[in-house]
C-alpha cells in the first residue's frame, strides 16, 4: 500500500500578519522629564492592560572576549536610580558584567506598540537590598536559586530535581537565606529611548541623554 502523503501546511503570507501602528503618539511635552519616571509610567500602563510579564526586558551584555549575549530577565525595581535585576552571580551575564560593566535593556509591549531602550553602566546592588528582595520571593524560587548552577552544563533534568529536593530538605524548617552566589545589578541609564509606533512606519522616537546633571530630550527619525 503506498504511503499517504503528509498533509501540506498552507504557506502563511507574512504581509497578512503585519500590523499597522496607530495605537498612539508621543510628543516631547507629553513625556516625563526623567526617563525612569516615563519607564515606570509605561510599565504601570502595561500592568493595567494586563499584559503578560509586563516587566520583562531583553538584557544585552558583552563578555571579555567581545562576544555579545542577550536574554530575557525581569525588571525588579526602578527606585534606586536605575533598572534593577537579579541573577546567579556565577552566570554568563554576571561574568560578562564583571568583565565589561555596561549593558542595554529593551522593554517591548507589542499590544501597546511601545518600546523602551536603556543603555548605561551597571553596578552591583548592595547586599542588604538583595537580601530584602530575596526574602520577598516565593519559596520555590528561593529554593531554585540554591539548586541551579546557572549557565553551567548539567547531566540532565534529574540532577536539577535532585538539587531542588536537597535544598528543600536542607531548609525544611527554616527560612531560605540568599545564597552567596546570588545577587542583583542596577543598570544606570545614560541614554534612554522611548518608542511609540505610528502609521506609515513613521514611528515616534524620543531619546533622553544626560546633559549637565539633567536630561535632554531629542526626537530621532524612525
Amino acid at each position: 500500500m503506498p504511503e499517504r502523503p503528509e498533509p501540506r501546511e498552507e504557506a502563511v503570507d507574512l504581509a497578512e500578519l503585519r500590523e499597522e501602528y496607530r495605537a498612539g503618539s508621543l510628543e516631547t511635552h507629553e513625556v516625563a522629564a526623567d526617563p525612569l519616571d516615563q519607564l515606570g509610567r509605561w510599565i504601570a500602563e502595561a500592568v493595567a492592560a494586563r499584559l503578560a510579564d509586563p516587566t520583562a526586558m531583553t538584557l544585552a551584555t558583552v563578555g571579555a572576549d567581545g562576544e555579545p549575549s542577550a536574554r530575557t530577565v525581569l525588571c525588579k525595581g526602578l527606585e534606586g536610580g536605575g533598572v534593577d535585576f537579579y541573577t546567579n552571580l556565577e552566570s554568563r551575564k554576571a561574568d560578562d558584567l564583571a568583565a565589561n560593566p555596561r549593558a542595554a535593556a529593551v522593554f517591548c509591549w507589542t499590544p501597546l506598540q511601545r518600546q523602551v531602550i536603556v543603555r548605561g553602566p551597571v553596578a552591583s546592588i548592595p547586599a542588604e537590598e538583595a537580601d530584602a528582595y530575596f526574602a520577598s520571593r516565593p519559596r520555590d524560587s528561593q529554593l531554585g536559586a540554591w539548586a541551579s548552577p546557572q549557565s553551567r552544563p548539567v547531566a540532565g533534568r534529574a540532577e536539577l530535581d535532585a538539587a531542588l529536593a536537597s535544598a528543600a530538605e536542607r531548609f525544611v524548617e527554616a527560612p531560605v537565606p540568599r545564597p552567596d552566589w546570588w545577587g542583583g545589578f542596577r543598570l544606570l541609564p545614560r541614554e534612554v529611548e522611548v518608542w511609540q509606533g505610528r502609521r506609515a512606519r513613521l514611528h515616534d522616537r524620543l531619546r533622553y541623554r544626560r546633559d549637565e546633571g539633567g536630561w535632554r530630550i531629542e526626537r530621532l527619525a524612525p
